[in-house]
């Protein structure tokens, strides 16, 4: 199936790309492909055409064990922003590519589009590289997975940049987009669950604040805060402290927050969102005037699918997790979370990260740091490792960190006779 660039929403805006329900195959660089883990992937989507289970696939290597979640790795969005931005270097040779920022957390993906030549105009916290007045209308600018602002957007199709030419954004955040506008037009004020400085959020932000008055919240306790605003138990005038710089132009605290509805970041936790929606149902509930408008469809497949496996994965007795992806991340520190509560969790952007049998250096997202970890595998026989990793995390390199952990115990050879068990006929 061809990729097409450009088409329009109903309200005129433009939207990249064939929409989701297709899941067509995308052409993603083979660098990020594994023939190991699509031989996987394959062999269960033959076992289990419903997506009905979540166990996870165990690999034997004798002395180690391991467990691969059911999901995980490039999602649908992801595998549609590389192949757009890698033909987009391969269509405009000549000319200068820009990425607003990150086109995806991962750090291998970004690297690779930077030795091609695309510059970032700005980092991932929309702090400006590359001054926008630097460019003109003979440039390439790529929109990322994430999405960007409408205040952006008109300040590039200023320049006579056209933003849909080479817009990569995932079609779920723009299901997000499209609900709260939907929700927005019924008179009901936006609820954003997401970090406020994550490129989503921001997007999101901007596009439900066009339509509807709109808060962002972080999270449970960020909700129960915004329920003393509804319910009265707070001062209404210190909402717009509390809530600094993350609450639409206008925002009427006497007015807006008794009809309100809920839509998350796509990369939340499931969980969180619907807890989230649901406790502030109860809210409006309880306030004269109060509704709430049922939004809970605007969680992202692959996020569901990824969260729902490795809570499978946890059901397998094992000694530690390994999750890989890009620190930055938020659907992969997610999964981190989930691994975290049951037992100890190593998160790892490559292989390169595992020194030894007995070291590993790994990202603690909550102190912000990599650690060295001594001792990381247990001397227990056979070792037990659970295997996940984020949606930005090319199949390639959980790949190369099974094969560094078989190596270990001189098993590597059985990588090969695993490949031709799953394409067995």
């Amino acid at each position: 199936m061809q990729q097409t660039y450009e088409s329009q929403s109903k309200n005129g805006r433009n939207f990249a790309k064939t929409p989701p329900s297709s899941m067509k195959q995308f052409d993603v660089p083979i660098i990020y492909r594994s023939p190991l883990i699509s031989a996987i992937k394959q062999g269960r989507k033959d076992q289990d055409k419903l997506k009905k289970d979540f166990s996870p696939t165990r690999l034997d290597f004798g002395d180690m064990h391991l467990y691969l979640a059911r999901h995980f790795g490039f999602c649908y969005g992801v595998e549609n922003a590389i192949e757009i931005a890698f033909r987009t270097i391969e269509e405009n040779a000549g000319k200068r590519i820009f990425l607003l920022s990150e086109m995806i957390h991962n750090p291998q993906v970004n690297a690779d589009l930077q030795e091609r030549g695309v510059q970032f105009l700005m980092d991932t916290y929309g702090h400006q590289l590359i001054p926008l007045e630097e460019l003109t209308a003979d440039d390439v600018v790529i929109i990322p997975a994430f999405g960007t602002t409408l205040e952006i957007e008109s300040r590039l199709e200023a320049i006579g940049l056209r933003t849909e030419r080479y817009n990569t954004t995932c079609p779920f955040v723009e299901k997000v987009w499209n609900r709260a506008e939907a929700i927005g037009q019924k008179g009901y004020t936006v609820v954003v669950h997401g970090k406020p400085r994550h490129e989503e959020t921001r997007a999101t932000f901007s596009h439900a604040a066009s339509g509807a008055p709109t808060v962002v919240i972080n999270d449970m306790p960020e909700a129960e805060i915004l329920a003393e605003y509804m319910n009265g138990q707070r001062a209404l005038q210190d909402f717009y402290t509390t809530f600094k710089g993350r609450y639409s132009p206008g925002f009427d605290v006497t007015r807006d927050l008794r009809r309100i509805g809920v839509v998350n970041q796509t990369t939340q936790l499931a969980s969180d969102t619907q807890a989230i929606a649901e406790y502030l149902k109860g809210v409006t509930e309880g306030i004269e005037g109060g509704d709430f408008a049922d939004t809970r469809d605007t969680l992202c497949y692959a996020t569901n699918d990824n969260q729902t496996a490795v809570l499978g994965l946890l059901d397998t007795p094992a000694d530690v997790a390994i999750v890989v992806g890009g620190y930055n991340s938020s659907n992969t520190t997610h999964l981190v979370e989930l691994c975290e509560q049951k037992l100890p969790t190593y998160f790892i952007n490559s292989e390169e990260k595992i020194l030894s049998v007995d070291e590993i250096l790994h990202y603690d997202f909550h102190q912000r740091q990599e650690r060295l970890t001594k001792s990381f595998l247990p001397w227990t026989r056979p070792v037990r490792i659970l295997l996940t990793s984020g949606a930005s995390c090319p199949d390639a390199l959980v790949e190369g960190v099974i094969r560094k952990l078989a190596g270990f115990y001189r098993k590597e050879y059985l990588i090969e006779k695993i490949i031709e068990r799953y394409t067995r006929p």
